[in-house]
């Protein structure tokens, strides 16, 4: 797999406008980093704009924001009202994330915060405490035998599907496809709209093709639209969003009685069943994109002596879910 480093541009996660215009100013300063710098996507920078901004808020309403006058008081405060009101992990972890997210950008800016984020405390979480949620093989053919010619777009979502189940896409990657990134003579995708700001080139799987080209061939409508997935919107043609894709995957899944109907469930499914069939967690982890091996470490959890029988001839980058 070839990667490259790239930048590209995100739609603006506009701030709330109920923040007065200090602090929205500041926030879209923050946003551009999030989406240039830390490729994030737009619905990941709009949830840490919101606690950003709330934070800010309370101090610099009527004020040009100074990250000099933030006392590590204030955060404590911020902090403890925010967890009064939604005491759960998940929220304390979201808050600790934003806030040492924002943190960092000032840090850039040549801020000095180590007196702010050393106030700002993680709950417990054992990351590798759990398996994956993954899908097993009768449910993985639940799945795809789901596809049948009385949906409204049956092959359209079928090969969003099996983008997710062959080659570990992510929503967001998946609604990113543009036709030229497929080169089918060399049976190549090129990835451009990753979480980690790089061009990656990916082997494209023939069960992966086959369903694309099914869907290019009699389903995609008449556009001159570059997007592989594309829907109509307000009269026009326009590219499918992560979200849509996300929702493809959750009704299909939800249909045939799945207990975990996420995207990413589809991406913990490939990245089992290369591990439960002898590959190494670095060959998953290339594959997956993961920029940190740590985070492939969940997989290292998976009995493999469950199943004995290893890969073919064939290498890990062409295997294929239910081929």
């Amino acid at each position: 797999m070839n990667t490259t480093t790239t930048h590209r541009d995100g739609p603006s996660a506009r701030p709330s406008a109920s923040f007065t215009n200090h602090v929205a100013e500041e926030l879209l300063r923050y946003d551009e980093h999030l989406c240039n710098v830390r490729g994030l996507a737009a619905r990941s920078r709009q949830n840490n704009l919101r606690i950003v901004g709330w934070l800010l808020q309370q101090k610099f309403a009527e004020c040009p924001v100074e990250i000099a006058k933030l006392r590590p008081e204030d955060v404590r405060r911020f902090l403890a009202s925010q967890l009064d009101a939604h005491r759960t992990t998940s929220n304390a972890s979201h808050l600790a994330s934003s806030l040492r997210s924002y943190f960092r950008y000032r840090t850039t800016c040549g801020d000095r915060v180590d007196a702010l984020t050393a106030v700002i405390s993680s709950p417990v979480n054992w990351r590798l405490a759990t398996i994956p949620r993954a899908l097993k093989p009768d449910e993985v053919e639940r799945l795809l035998n789901y596809f049948t010619a009385n949906l409204r777009l049956p092959k359209r979502d079928y090969a969003i599907v099996r983008c997710a189940l062959d080659m570990g896409l992510r929503a967001g990657e998946i609604a990113h496809l543009m036709i030229s990134d497929i080169d089918w003579r060399a049976g190549t995708v090129m990835l451009r709209g990753t979480k980690s700001l790089r061009q990656d080139i990916m082997p494209l799987p023939m069960k992966t093709g086959q369903a694309l080209a099914d869907y290019l061939q009699h389903e995609r409508p008449a556009t001159r639209n570059p997007a592989i997935f594309v829907r109509q919107k307000e009269g026009r043609d326009c590219p499918i969003t992560s979200m849509a894709i996300q929702k493809v995957i959750k009704h299909a899944c939800c249909r045939v009685g799945l207990p975990h109907s996420s995207a990413h469930a589809l991406r913990h499914t490939l990245a089992c069943r290369l591990v439960e069939n002898g590959s190494s967690l670095k060959e998953v982890a290339d594959l997956l994109r993961h920029r940190s091996l740590n985070t492939t470490l969940i997989y290292a959890k998976l009995d493999t002596l469950r199943i004995p029988r290893k890969l073919d001839s064939q290498s890990t980058a062409n295997w294929t879910v239910g081929a």
